[in-house]
């Protein structure tokens, strides 16, 4: 493993369903190249190949084929001795009586032993990876962490301070023609007065003035706004704290073209005054080809 890159190399592993899935997220969040599921025999390959520049995560764990403790520790050992790279192993610890009570909330056999119950698994396996345990650079003990919780201890120990803000996406969308998904908070528009009905409006949008002076002389308007504006204002550092990296806020309207699009346009106006996180907007159907109804 040659390392000429330099680069900054995180192994993650840790005992089945402690919890390595989200914390190969967070560390996607924070900027990492996530590799996941990793044979370790693929691993030199992957150290040596041309780099984008960004730090690497690697996440394997038991049930990977050809996974065995000798081989690992001797991955590590490779790691440690190779002066071009900062490497460090990330093993995720956890009780084995929380291990047995996700389990059984899941339902899921035990990969070790899918025949027998899941303590006999748990028990077998935390046994087999004691000499990795004992190697970790970073242990997290995440038998009372939340998933939220555990994202969060990941990046303290692992965000650079030029990791990226979190993500907050505005957008627009019609009601006929279905809800987003995958949004966090959403608000209905259809209650304000409709430039559809202005026949010199209704081939505009809302991102043009005329739309929006309309929209906005609604006496509803500026409350409503200052409403949501507060609303979202209180509910996204909370969100930060929690470890998000990503919160979409939605309006909806009948089309899709108006209103909706004007109260977009005016809440990403008014969160890029405030707040450390990177805002983005869109219109849902404004970006189809032949966008039709109000």
């Amino acid at each position: 493993m040659a390392g000429k890159d330099g680069k900054q190399i995180v192994l993650v592993t840790g005992p089945s369903g402690a919890g390595r899935t989200t914390a190969i997220h967070a560390l996607e969040d924070s900027g990492f190249e996530v590799i996941d599921n990793l044979p370790l025999s693929l691993i030199p390959a992957v150290i040596d190949a041309p780099s984008d520049g960004r730090p690497l995560a690697l996440g394997t764990d038991i049930r990977n084929r050809d996974f065995s403790v000798a081989q690992l520790i001797e991955v590590i050992d490779r790691l440690t001795g190779d002066p071009a790279v900062h490497s460090q192993l990330l093993y995720l610890d956890c009780a084995a009586t929380d291990l047995v009570r996700r389990f059984s909330e899941t339902r899921r056999k035990h990969p070790v032993r899918p025949d027998e119950s899941p303590l006999s698994g748990i028990e077998h396996e935390l046994q087999i990876l004691q000499p990795i345990k004992a190697r970790a650079d970073v242990l997290i003990d995440t038998s009372k962490l939340s998933p939220h919780d555990l994202k969060s201890e990941v990046r303290q120990w692992f965000a650079k301070d030029t990791e990226k803000l979190m993500t907050v996406s505005v957008q627009s969308f019609s009601y006929k023609r279905g809800l987003p998904r995958s949004v966090d908070m959403m608000f209905d528009c259809r209650f304000l007065q409709n430039p559809h009905w202005q026949p010199d409006l209704r081939p505009l949008f809302g991102t043009d003035a005329p739309v929006q002076d309309f929209v906005a002389s609604d006496p509803n308007y500026g409350a409503f706004l200052d409403r949501v504006f507060d609303l979202v204002t209180l509910v996204l550092p909370q969100h930060m704290a929690e470890g998000r990296s990503h919160v979409s806020i939605a309006f909806g309207c009948t089309g899709g073209r108006h209103r909706s699009v004007a109260l977009a346009e005016a809440l990403f106006q008014k969160l890029s005054s405030v707040g450390d996180w990177h805002l983005s907007v869109r219109h849902r159907e404004l970006e189809r080809s032949a966008p039709t109804g109000r």
